[in-house]
């Protein structure tokens, strides 16, 4: 599905495709068949994360032209693949909307927008509650606590996975976003991480409903046992894989990876236990401090 921007530009609008969306995922690495993403127009580091405070520390600045190039690669691997992608138009005062992983989970009971500890994101929320109401998508929205979505993971069917980190998601906005998980039954596991990894989906992503990988050394002990009691393989990874998202990989289902093609080890790895990696150059958002988990919010996924 392509989409011409130049027809929104300058007229606030979000592209609105013509088939009816549903907002429904019931786990991370279930096939993938609709998306939202955002292009990188007004991307610019902002210095709000340890890696983006490093990168311009270095002297990086944005390049328009690559940014734009590496992310129609991205939209171009999706769609190659089937999957079709939902356009929210950029905003100029929102350089990080590209991230849309961040401010709005899909669930089995639709979608939910959510509240990021930064102020300087929750216009992109906004955006997404106008977007959805454009594409007729009921949505749910988090106003007490924080919470943003890279600490979110829909494992499968009965378990929801949260990482708190105290900065970036709180416990009262992980209690307001797990309450209709808990009371289907569902089981929440919390995961503590330190701060400096800013999300959780920088140390652990799921890859298969029974697999992940993460970085081992930097994830809670306690909750590494959690997940493997309940038949969750974790594939170790080193720990400075967290300042280079090497482990921000999205999951397409029926065991295919997209993963940054700077991380050999991931590519490797998962190769040699029978996934389909498809590789991408996202350069200019890694140093950003967003890889291509973050740059992709699921819509909706296929279960088995």
């Amino acid at each position: 599905m392509k989409v011409d921007f130049g027809a929104f530009e300058g007229t606030g609008q979000f592209y609105c495709p013509p088939e009816r969306l549903v907002s429904h995922v019931l786990a991370e690495a279930d096939r993938l068949t609709d998306v939202i993403l955002c292009p990188p127009d007004h991307l610019a580091p902002v210095p709000c994360c340890t890696v983006t405070r490093r990168h311009i520390d270095q002297g990086f600045a944005t390049s328009s032209n690559e940014a734009q190039r590496q992310h129609a690669a991205l939209v171009a691997t999706l769609e190659g693949r089937g999957i079709r992608c939902h356009m929210l138009q950029p905003s100029a005062d929102l350089p990080d909307m590209c991230f849309t992983r961040d401010i709005g989970v899909s669930t089995p009971w639709g979608m939910v927008a959510l509240n990021p500890a930064m102020p300087h994101r929750r216009g992109e929320v906004d955006a997404l509650v106008e977007a959805c109401g454009r594409w007729g998508l009921p949505i749910r929205r988090i106003s007490r606590g924080m919470i943003e979505g890279g600490d979110i993971c829909v494992a499968r069917e009965g378990l929801l996975i949260v990482g708190l980190s105290g900065e970036r998601s709180s416990a009262a906005g992980i209690d307001e976003f797990a309450r209709p998980f808990r009371a289907a039954g569902w089981e929440v596991l919390v995961c503590p991480f330190h701060a400096d990894h800013l999300h959780l989906d920088t140390i652990f992503c799921m890859i298969d409903r029974h697999e992940a990988i993460g970085c081992v050394d930097l994830l809670d002990p306690a909750f590494i046992r959690a997940i493997e009691e309940r038949g969750i393989a974790i594939r170790p990874m080193p720990a400075a894989f967290a300042a280079s998202l090497g482990c921000n990989i999205l999951a397409l289902g029926d065991k295919r990876i997209l993963a940054s093609s700077a991380d050999d080890l991931v590519v490797t790895t998962l190769r040699a236990a029978d996934y389909e990696v498809l590789t991408l150059d996202i350069s200019q958002f890694a140093a950003c401090g967003g890889g291509i988990h973050c740059l992709t919010q699921p819509l909706r996924r296929l279960g088995a």
